[in-house]
């Protein structure tokens, strides 16, 4: 694209020079003030072509340590630098044109069938090069070829009015070539006045007309926000920054978070093609939210590890018991601190009346080196465990059962059929019992931890 945007500026370029050449030659051959103001206009167009391929070209390079952002605004210098070319140039066209329709300047003006070949010329050449400007301008968001197109279509219409002008002399009004030269230097204001006002806003960060509505939009239909909290965008060069803030439950864990701004970037690029998004989210608590939710939030701020959370409603108070994991190594003491604040925590989201109790138990260790039990001590417990479920109500074939020994003693692991229609909490209360009943059995053993599966299951 990058390439694009020079080669379009190369001809651009090409093409103000051969029109300017060719118009002063015949202005100054027929003295004709409204052709020798099209050639300055010419120039210029000449001088601000250089500027926008020089422009395009710092433009495309990336962000560096100084520029963080990039380097598109140049673009933007430079178009408003034309623009006070523009300007220039229509002053000394509409000074000169007021001293010879004053009679100040007199000035004959002779036309010759050269000026008419000319000024069609350019603007057939106005109208092709303006098209492909615009085309480029808009596919690659160019504001430096936006304005170069600009000054050719100005061109193209001021070229209209000298040919114009340039038959009512031939017609035998010689005053109508000032008079054309009053035209072109009206439309040269024109052209300055809408390139410079449209890139002051560039310049001063002016959101793109309706942007943020279509943004915004787009952004409130993505699963997982809440809210739109703020939106803010700007136009550099070819690149749209968008900066938004939008709200997502609390409840969400953060890679869930992460996906909805991922969400987010993908909706927003397809409807702005090479924005650059800067996503952040801010929790908020919904309305909707549980008990068990609020105080797993709570929990998750804190980093801790919290299970068994039980809620029950006695009468306009709650109760709120739960089981805290610490590392086994802290002392009574520091765990005990931590226990506090959170139930504290709690309080202070539910309300002081809440009632919380924490039983705290030793995380279990990560990384503890362990070895595969031998045969004959899986088979042993293996039989133990047949035996077992054999008593248990709703318990049927035991498999997959694994021993493995570690230093804190020996852990077990075993599958177990159970009827599918049968409960969660009466499945676990039956599986349950049989893990006590091997404990008893085998107080070596630390931990049991038993899988039920329904009947027919793989």
């Amino acid at each position: 694209m990058q390439d694009v945007k020079e080669r379009v500026a190369l001809t651009s370029i090409a093409a103000s020079a051969g029109l300017t050449a060719a118009k002063a030659l015949v202005g100054i051959t027929t003295g004709s003030l409204a052709i020798l103001s099209e050639a300055g206009h010419s120039l210029l167009d000449l001088v601000a072509t250089v500027m926008t391929y020089f422009a395009v070209r710092i433009s495309g390079k990336p962000a560096d340590e100084e520029h963080h952002y990039g380097h598109g605004k140049i673009e933007s210098v430079s178009a408003l630098a034309e623009t006070a070319l523009l300007f220039l140039l229509s002053g000394v066209v509409i000074w000169e044109a007021m001293q010879r329709l004053l009679g100040w300047h007199p000035h004959a003006v002779a036309t010759m069938a050269w000026s008419f070949v000319v000024m069609v010329v350019s603007i057939v050449i106005d109208f092709f090069r303006a098209r492909v400007l615009y085309r480029v301008a808009a596919e690659t968001s160019s504001e430096a070829l936006e304005a170069d197109a600009l000054h050719f279509g100005s061109d193209m219409w001021s070229s209209a009015a000298v040919l114009v002008g340039l038959g009512a002399v031939a017609l035998g009004y010689p005053l109508a070539d000032s008079v054309a030269a009053m035209v072109v230097a009206i439309f040269i204001v024109i052209a300055g006045w809408r390139l410079g006002r449209r890139t002051l806003e560039t310049l001063t960060d002016t959101a793109p007309p309706g942007i943020t509505d279509r943004i915004a939009r787009v952004v409130e239909r993505v699963p997982g926000v809440v809210a739109m909290e703020r939106l803010r965008a700007r136009q550099a060069g070819g690149v749209l920054f968008v900066d938004l803030v939008v709200a997502v439950s609390r409840t969400l864990p953060i890679d869930r978070v992460a996906a909805v701004k991922d969400r987010i970037v993908r909706a927003v690029r397809e409807a702005s093609p090479g924005a650059e998004l800067t996503v952040t989210t801010e929790p908020r608590a919904l309305d909707d939210e549980t008990v068990l939710e609020r105080v797993m939030v709570i929990a998750r701020s804190r980093a801790l590890a919290v299970h068994h959370v039980t809620v029950h409603a006695l009468g306009e108070r709650l109760a709120v018991s739960l089981d805290l994991e610490v590392d086994g190594k802290l002392t009574l003491g520091e765990a005990h601190d931590i226990a506090s604040g959170l139930e504290n925590a709690v309080r202070e989201e539910l309300g002081p009346a809440v009632e919380v109790e924490t039983h705290i138990e030793p995380m279990q260790p990560q990384g503890e080196a362990g070895r595969d039990a031998p045969p004959e001590r899986t088979a042993t417990v293996r039989q133990a465990l047949n035996e077992i479920a054999a008593n248990v109500d709703l318990v049927g074939e035991i498999h997959a059962v694994r021993v493995r020994a570690a230093d804190a003693g020996e852990i077990v692991n075993f599958h177990c059929v159970v009827d599918p229609a049968v409960t969660v909490a009466d499945a676990h209360e039956k599986v349950d019992e049989v893990e006590r009943a091997l404990r008893l059995r085998f107080p070596a053993i630390k931990r049991v931890s038993g899988h039920a599966e329904p009947v027919g299951s793989k």
